[in-house]
């Protein structure tokens, strides 16, 4: 009779033992999803930063360029100096950038600055038959390239976060733990397209050539 007692006792305690062991594997199964999930983010997000980094440093390589060029071009456009002012503000916006978006928003700025500038040189012969102008353009053209490379790069990686953050599980994570969308670098109408320039009908005159008279650039 004891040990039918014994047996009924230790029966109802492993019987009690159950729901609880069940309760701590599903805890742990929780706990095991959202540390992957945070994981997992941690490693997107980190991704993001990364890329954004590597477009950054061809963005700055492009805006240390851009002074050359200026320096270049200057004393010969006349009615063109706006653009100058214009790319001045942009840069110093980007140099001055608290967030990512507001460095892609000045950096399309300079995009359009610096294409109207290009669009403009193009009209000067004399710019364009000059060796330091041309090697600054081909120099451009080459980081524009890789700005270019960059931009697809960021935007894979980054819509690839914002993917993640919005899919269950890991919308839960993201949501209790701040990881926020981030901003795709789209460039805007015209930022990467140098527009048609006009001159109109008082074109810039250029320093006069040796019989003394100024050469207005052709159209």
């Amino acid at each position: 009779m004891a040990l039918a007692r014994s047996d009924s006792t230790g029966r109802r305690r492993v019987g009690c033992l159950v729901p609880g062991l069940v309760a701590a594997g599903l805890v742990l199964v929780v706990v095991l999803l959202l540390a992957g999930s945070y994981n997992g983010l941690v490693n997107k997000d980190t991704e993001v930063d990364r890329s954004f980094a590597d477009l950054d440093a061809q963005l700055q390589r492009r805006n240390d360029l851009i002074p050359n060029l200026v320096g270049a071009v200057k004393g010969i456009l006349g009615q063109e100096q706006a653009v100058f002012g214009d790319l001045a503000r942009a840069r110093t916006r980007y140099s001055g950038a608290s967030s990512d978006s507001e460095r892609i928003a000045a950096a399309n700025d300079v995009s359009a600055g610096l294409g109207r500038l290009l669009a403009i040189v193009e009209a000067y012969p004399q710019l364009q038959s000059a060796q330091n102008v041309r090697d600054l353009q081909v120099q451009l053209e080459g980081t524009e390239n890789r700005v270019a490379q960059a931009r697809r790069e960021y935007n894979r990686v980054t819509t690839d976060y914002n993917r993640s953050i919005r899919q269950f599980p890991r919308s839960v994570m993201a949501s209790l733990s701040g990881f926020d969308r981030r901003t795709l670098f789209q460039a805007v109408p015209g930022a990467t397209t140098p527009p048609t320039v006009d001159l109109g009908n008082t074109p810039t005159t250029v320093p006069a050539g040796p019989t003394g008279s100024s050469t207005p650039p052709s159209s």
